[in-house]
């Protein structure tokens, strides 16, 4: 009768085991569900990525404040732009006006005058320095024609424009 004693804790222990087998692997499918639907970390890189990609590309700027701000970004450019010298510095007009005049001033956009004496007597007749000023600051004419301050680089020199207006005067000649 020891022997049927033995059998049945047996089978009773290999319950309990069985049981709490089955219930490890439960509670392991449970985690591995609940890990599944909790939201993952972000790729550090992707989020970069993305928050370059929806970064304003400007700023609004209002009242005392903004008008500051401004001041200070337009001296920031300003000297940004002194300090880069363009075209290697040279006051060679030729090669100034056939690097970034002539792209104007050759087709005649925005009312640019061609280098033809026809177009340049009225502009002529205001002086050389004039031209050289309007060349420099900007100019917007009466028929609605602009001139760019500094042809549009503003790495120019002012004195590179001067060379190259006076270059483009002594070509009408």
């Amino acid at each position: 009768m020891q022997s049927n004693h033995d059998l049945v804790f047996m089978k009773h222990f290999s319950m309990v085991i069985g049981f709490l087998v089955a219930v490890a692997i439960s509670l392991i499918l449970l985690a591995n569900y609940l890990y599944g639907l909790a939201p993952k970390d972000a790729d550090p890189a992707r989020l970069d990525k993305t928050q370059a990609r929806i970064a304003p590309v400007g700023a609004v700027y209002a009242g005392s404040t903004g008008q500051a701000a401004m001041a200070a970004a337009a001296e920031a450019a300003k000297a940004a732009a002194a300090s880069q010298v363009a075209y290697g510095g040279t006051l060679d007009g030729s090669v100034i006006f056939g690097q970034l005049c002539t792209g104007c001033h050759t087709s005649g956009a925005s009312g640019a005058p061609k280098l033809e004496k026809a177009a340049w007597s009225a502009r002529l007749a205001q002086g050389e320095a004039t031209l050289i000023k309007h060349a420099i600051d900007g100019y917007t004419g009466p028929d609605g024609n602009h001139m760019p301050a500094k042809g549009g680089n503003p790495a120019l020199s002012d004195a590179q424009v001067e060379a190259t207006v006076k270059w483009m005067v002594g070509q009408i000649k």
